[in-house]
């Protein structure tokens, strides 16, 4: 029906920030069978007072807020999500300007970066990772919260968006679909991917980061590692949880989901007017990834930017995010 190979190179390319290396990753000859994904998990915790502490043991929290706020006028709640193999430090430009306003909530998985793996070590990761979301959200008390998430992060905030006890006021997603293989084919199923997103499993799972950091399989398709080294350095992190999160990434449908979705969704990606470009072929792709919604996402194509949108083109990043706030 499709070509593995040709599917595998573009999914990765759309999905992680590309490296520079050029030698491939080697997988082991015997293949682990990596979870995979079934129904969302239901959160965990009743609501609790607003100033309850939260403690995690799969995702970090950080809270910004303004230094002074009117009395008469709500505090919008922003939460930001990275995607694999990154922190909250994608985000710090965009959580600087949104915390003057807005009480921004930076959320990171643990096992990326130089965090501990926790209890994403073991299992699945990005499903309880959004159900330790939710659980945050009703901590909290919050109301209506905006979600931000780009790549895995944006994968997350449509788990959030689906789940029927979890009221959100809006979701962002940035460079991501509910299926990655569905942007290059749409009859694409995540057990056409099974197979070598199982090789690609134990390649990160025996050389870690290193596996991602290299990326062959991105060439042709542009980078933003120099702004990211330069910017955070290469965040990488635990072997267990990136080889878990990039197999679930590449084979977890979350189309299905998008029937449940009552809030207002925004896709923002990358794009080219190149026609030689990948960037610009997946054009008309976007909205067919997101047909499944009641209602149509709006979708914002950000030129001149690869995967790492908001480093990518800071500026129009921003743009667009305060128009999807109602920013005046």
């Amino acid at each position: 029906m499709i070509s593995l190979l040709a599917l595998f190179s573009l999914t990765l390319a759309l999905a992680l920030p590309a490296g520079d290396g050029d030698s491939s990753p080697s997988a082991a000859s015997s293949v682990t069978t990596p979870s995979v994904e079934g129904r969302f998990p239901p959160g965990a915790a009743a609501a609790v007072p607003r100033q309850a502490r939260f403690t995690s043991n799969r995702i970090v929290v950080e809270v910004r807020a303004p230094r002074t706020v009117d009395p008469d006028r709500p505090v919008r709640d922003v939460i930001l999500i990275p995607g694999l193999a990154s922190t909250s430090l994608v985000w710090e430009p965009v959580a600087e300007r949104l915390s003057q306003t807005a009480r921004v909530h930076l959320v990171s998985v643990r096992g990326f970066g130089e965090l501990g793996a926790g209890a994403n070590g073991r299992g699945l990761v990005a499903g309880p990772v959004a159900a330790e979301v939710a659980r945050y959200i009703r901590t909290r008390r919050m109301r209506a919260p905006a979600v931000i998430g780009h790549s895995m992060g944006g994968q997350i905030a449509l788990r959030l968006a689906s789940t029927p006890d979890i009221e959100l006021g809006r979701i962002m997603i940035v460079d991501a679909a509910p299926f990655f293989p569905s942007l290059i084919d749409d009859r694409a199923t995540g057990q056409d991917l099974e197979p070598i997103a199982a090789v690609a499993y134990q390649a990160v799972l025996f050389l870690g980061d290193d596996a991602l950091a290299r990326q062959p399989w991105a060439e042709g398709m542009g980078s933003t590692s120099q702004a990211l080294e330069a910017w955070v350095g290469w965040q990488g992190g635990d072997a267990r949880v990136l080889a878990q999160s990039l197999y679930e990434v590449m084979t977890v449908d979350l189309r299905p989901n998008l029937a449940r979705i009552d809030v207002p969704v925004t896709v923002v990606y990358g794009w080219s007017r190149r026609e030689d470009s990948p960037r610009y072929q997946l054009q008309s792709s976007w909205r067919q990834a997101y047909r499944g919604l009641p209602r149509p996402a709006r979708l914002v194509p950000i030129e001149g930017a690869e995967h790492m949108v908001m480093i990518d083109q800071p500026v129009r990043f921003m743009a667009a995010v305060d128009e999807f706030l109602g920013a005046p």
